[in-house]
């Protein structure tokens, strides 16, 4: 399918438009703290992540493989350009970060032009759920902060103002489900705040807005070596995070709204909107779970409320900056706070008794790996990585080999059942007697699968140890697959190998 295809542009723009506008302010709304916080946590002025969010967000609406999904600047890569400012300074590390930004898009739209999106498929439904519940915590815990009794704005009041916002939340859907409850707490809550002039922080508090639109600028560096140097480690780092946590985050989504989508055109919006990101002043960014959660439970499946969000984020901190400002943090705490509590699998901790006790141990350790490192890409890794380890034995356990002697004993014929690989190779060289005085040996493997060169090389060591004790050797039934591994890797039938296994 044309990624412009008329019938295709129609229902993703203009199939759901009330809804996706209003899940578009929603997230507009939200974007402003989130954008702010995470240029601190860069070690930049504020400008540069909002730039970005608004940036980030219209081009992934317009190129995106995912529509519904929201993406703007991220806590995840805003760690991982950290050091370009400590390193270098504000100024230069600056214009490093923003020559990292681009370098990092362009290594995204190449990662979706070669389909690398494909190694999606090796994370498991259990890595899945604790990449889902470790965000739910992380999300959760960012909000302290805001809740922090011991900070001298935090009062009694915001506690209040947290928990009428919840209550809105909650309550408002029983009244009418037309409007966003997000929405309605954001404008209820500012409107008494102001009403009442209620001693509370606000998103100025945050930082400072811009005030004047995004510019095309190049980032002030030298093209050199030694530049590539410094950003080429930082940016492909960025680029890796950023696709994990998109092309994660565009799963859930496919699961929440049961709709499918394209990773690698997914891969190549996110390199598009980090490009240009890095030539307008801004940062590099990817998929937001917490913003994509809010536009999907507001309502917003298209690529339109995305493009609300970005479009709307830059109407808000250039026009509306005087009105945005005062919006109290307490109604934005209670829409995360709404956001960790329905992102959360709550099902996953009953299955803990019930699904396999591996796959409890990679949800469980997924989670634990991404909350304590407060990295994504640390914790998926780390679930994939089990999961391998776990398949890889289980599959290995799946393996016999069972023997029949002929009537006059002098053959032996081998019956391998299986997968034969680097896990059970193990199993295999210790099914066999090699101090049985025998004339012929059958090795039948035409219920086995040989897969890699560790198998073979157990392969060659079985032959060659029977001709050691004078038996005459016969592999029979190997598969294609097999044949072909065998045939370009084994040694056995090669001159002098049984030489130089008797000088071993």
């Amino acid at each position: 399918m044309s990624w412009f295809e008329p019938h295709t542009l129609r229902n993703d723009w203009l199939g759901n438009v009330r809804a996706d506008i209003l899940a578009g302010l929603v997230v507009a709304l939200a974007l402003i703290p989130e954008a702010i916080a995470f240029s601190i946590i860069a070690g930049v002025d504020p400008k540069v992540g909002l730039y970005a969010s608004f940036s980030i967000a219209v081009i992934t609406a317009i190129i995106g493989g995912r529509p519904g999904m929201i993406s703007a600047a991220t806590a995840a890569t805003a760690v991982l350009m950290k050091p370009l400012i400590d390193d270098h300074g504000a100024e230069a590390g600056l214009q490093y970060l923003f020559a990292a930004t681009v370098l990092a898009g362009l290594l995204q739209i190449a990662a979706g032009y070669f389909k690398l999106a494909q190694v999606m498929r090796f994370v498991s439904r259990s890595v899945m759920t604790g990449f889902v519940n470790a965000l739910a915590i992380l999300i959760f815990l960012a909000q302290l902060p805001e809740l922090d009794f011991r900070a001298e704005d935090v009062t009694l009041l915001t506690y209040i103002l947290v928990a009428a916002g919840l209550a809105i939340i909650y309550q408002f859907p029983y009244v009418t489900k037309s409007i966003p409850s997000p929405l309605v707490t954001i404008v209820v809550i500012t409107g008494l705040s102001m009403a009442f002039g209620f001693e509370t922080r606000v998103v100025e508090d945050m930082g400072k807005l811009p005030d004047t639109l995004p510019f095309f600028l190049l980032p002030d560096i030298p093209l050199t070596f030694e530049t590539l140097r410094i950003i080429f480690p930082i940016a492909l780092a960025i680029a890796v995070v950023g696709l994990l946590e998109s092309l994660m985050t565009a799963s859930l989504i496919d699961e929440l709204t049961d709709t499918n989508s394209d990773k690698n055109r997914e891969c190549i919006g996110q390199g598009v909107a980090n490009t240009a990101t890095g030539f307008i002043g801004g940062m590099a960014g990817c998929a937001m779970i917490g913003q994509s959660m809010i536009n999907v439970k507001s309502g917003g499946r298209g690529r339109l409320s995305t493009f609300v969000a970005g479009v709307f984020l830059l109407i808000l901190i250039v026009g509306l900056g005087e009105w945005v400002k005062q919006i109290p943090m307490a109604a934005l705490v209670a829409i995360m706070i709404m956001v960790s509590i329905g992102t959360f699998s709550w099902s996953s901790i009953r299955d803990i008794k019930e699904h396999p006790q591996s796959s409890s141990i990679v949800m469980i350790a997924t989670v634990a790996t991404t909350v304590l490192s407060h990295n994504l890409a640390i914790g998926v890794l780390t679930g994939v990585l089990l999961s391998g380890i776990f398949f890889a034995w289980k599959i290995a356990q799946i393996f016999r080999i069972t023997s029949e002697a002929s009537p006059d004993g002098a053959t032996r014929t081998y019956r391998v059942e299986g997968q034969l690989f680097f896990a059970s190779v193990d199993a295999f060289n210790a099914s066999f007697d090699f101090k049985e005085a025998l004339d012929n040996v059958v090795i039948d493997v035409s219920n086995a699968h040989i897969w890699d060169i560790s198998s073979v090389s157990a392969l060659d060591m079985v032959v060659l140890k029977f001709r050691r004790e004078g038996a005459e050797v016969e592999i029979i039934g190997l598969n294609e697959a097999s044949e072909t591994i065998v045939d370009k890797l084994a040694i056995h039938d090669k001159p002098g190998a049984l030489d130089t296994l008797l000088e071993h």
